[in-house]
Parts: structure tokens; sequence; C-alpha cells
């Protein structure tokens, strides 16, 4: 069975990120988001699980698609999530998402307790077990997969949920590396660009490997949504948007002092730059790290203005995407101006 796209969506899509601190909360914003004409709503897993508040959501919206942006995969066997996200996407009658990555090696041997090795190549099989669950639960055929990382050969109709009749929710991988990249573009259904990135990085470096990816499957790169996360300071005058530039900026400095990023600051002639990002972060010096950060960077990497600016800058600068999820930083704008800025989108 393979995923259907919509084709009624827009050509680019905007989308929201849920930040209320209870899963009720995410629900509401949620709520909000469709009213406001964005067309998903992304949860996250940090605090709180990521799938709950999408369980409360299925309830209060009615077009709007709900997805993880991610759900950690190594921290849950395939069949965990399999049977969490079947359930999700029948309550919300088709609209579910899942979103997966990895996390890092620390978090999952030593928060989630969990074995971690060959991470690209583990998401490549996690992402066929979880697909062979699903083809079990919609066919009843025998459950049979057998891989390295993981075996799933028992089903027995008590525990299975049996078939929705729609096409099984898709299934969208955040990557950094290269590696990662081309099994996303190999094996899943849509790619979450990081914040921390660039365009032209993404022209540059990632998209490639991405397509590589893609062809060395046999499939077209256009076969893979490109979900981008892009960080926004948005403000109604001179004075939020400062605000939101500086808070934007403590972001991309923390984002920049991890390895795994370096790529793009030395693509861009900022060599150096991540070690001592690293180095002040493990003294805690956060003000100097965001001070290391110059206009010319943060023009790179976070989009800002008033809502209208941030609407036409997103349309301008995300060609390379089929959708783009706006994460505000402080001051946190409000419902008209993100409603503006999501217009101005559209319409540029």
């Amino acid at each position: 069975m393979t995923t259907t796209h919509n084709t009624s969506q827009p050509s680019h899509r905007i989308d929201g990120a849920t930040t209320a601190s209870t899963p009720g909360g995410c629900a509401d914003e949620a709520a909000q988001f469709e009213e406001m004409g964005l067309s998903a709503a992304w949860s996250f897993e940090a605090s709180h699980d990521p799938f709950l508040p999408l369980a409360l959501a299925s309830e209060r919206t009615e077009s709007i698609e709900l997805g993880t942006a991610i759900a950690v995969a190594f921290a849950r066997n395939p069949m965990t999530c399999a049977v969490t996200a079947w359930d999700l996407h029948r309550m919300s009658g088709g609209r579910f998402i899942l979103g997966l990555g990895t996390q890092i090696k620390p978090h999952i041997t030593k928060r989630y307790s969990e074995p971690w090795s060959r991470p690209a190549e583990r998401m490549r099989e996690y992402i066929e077990a979880v697909r062979a669950i699903w083809h079990t639960f919609e066919t009843g055929e025998r459950l049979n997969h057998r891989g390295e990382f993981y075996t799933h050969t028992l089903m027995m109709p008590f525990f299975n949920p049996g078939p929705i009749d729609m096409d099984p929710p898709a299934i969208y991988v955040a990557g950094v590396g290269p590696r990662m990249v081309e099994v996303i573009g190999a094996a899943a259904d849509g790619f979450f660009v990081h914040p921390f990135h660039t365009a032209q990085f993404m022209n540059d470096v990632t998209l490639p490997a991405l397509a590589a990816g893609a062809t060395s499957a046999g499939r077209d790169i256009g076969d893979v949504t490109v979900a981008c996360l892009t960080i926004v300071a948005m403000g109604e005058n001179d004075e939020q948007i400062d605000k939101a530039r500086r808070s934007a900026a403590g972001q991309v400095a923390f984002y920049g002092s991890t390895p795994a990023y370096a790529g793009a600051l030395d693509h861009h002639g900022y060599d150096g730059l991540q070690s001592q990002l690293n180095t002040l972060s493990k003294q805690g010096n956060w003000r100097e790290m965001t001070d290391l950060i110059d206009d010319d960077l943060l023009d790179l990497v976070v989009v800002s203005g008033t809502p209208g600016e941030v609407g036409a800058q997103i349309a301008q600068r995300n060609t390379f995407a089929d959708r783009t999820t706006m994460m505000f930083y402080r001051p946190t704008p409000t419902n008209d101006a993100v409603a503006e800025a999501v217009a101005a989108a559209s319409s540029t």
C-alpha cells in the first residue's frame, strides 16, 4: 500500500508548532492553527509525550493535519510506535503524520536506556518494520519482519486493531548528516529540515544527498515532502522585532555549539565558530555565545520582520521546501499576526 498525497493542498503549506506547557494547551493551539488557516499542527517530544496532545487535538479539529516533529524513534520499539500512530490516524480521520527522529547517543543510552548503533541503518529498518506492522493491521496477513535490529513475527487477532480502510500515515524523518538524509530520501515519505540550516547549504549539500538517496531506491525526489522548520523572529514594531531577534540569536548559538551543525557554519565561512560556541556552552556562558552570532549569520538562519515581511521572506527563502513550520521566538506573536504572516506567505 502506498501513501497518496492530497493534491488539494496549496503548493507551499505553512504549519504551526505547538508550544503550550500541557497536552490540552497544545490541542487548543492546534484548533487555533486551524482557524488561522495553517496546514498542520506539530507537537514535540521534550518535557511531554508528543502523541497525547494530538489525541486531544483530533477531537478539537476537523481538517488540519496533526503530526509529531519529532517523536524519538529509538526510545520506542516499532510495534508500540505503530500501534499509537494507527490509533491517532483512525481518531483523526486520516490526518496524522508520524514524524520520527533519532536523538543523539547520550540521550538514547543514558536517558532512555536503549541501545545505539548505526543510526541511519537502524532508522531505515525501523521505517520498514513500522510499515510491515501496519500492513498486517490493514490486511490481516501474517507479520513476518526479520531484520538486523528488529524482529516482529507474532501478531494474534486479539492484539490487531484491524483495518482503517485508508492510506497509512505518512512517515517523516528528521536528519542532518548526509548518510541519514540519504536514508530519508530512500525510505521516508517526508524529510524534516532542522531549524539550524541555511537555504544555500540546503541547496548545495543537503538536497543533493536527499536526491541521491531517492535515486538509489528508484524514487523521484518529488516523492519526498520537504518540511522545513524555520526560526522566525516576528514583531509588529522595531522594538518587538529586535527582542525577537535577540531571542532567536540565543537559539542559533545553542544549536551552533553542537558538532553536528558545524558543516553549515563552515560552509558560510564561519570556520571555528562551532568550537568557540561549544567551549562557551560548557562554561555556561550563554550571553557571550549569543554575542558571537552576528547579524549576517542570523539573517542566514532566521527569518525576521513584521508579519507581512516574514510571510514574504518565507515564500522567497524556502523555495526548496514543500511546507514550512514557523518556530517563533519571544515575544510570542498574536494569532492575528500569525494569520497575517500565513496570508503573506501564501500570496507571494
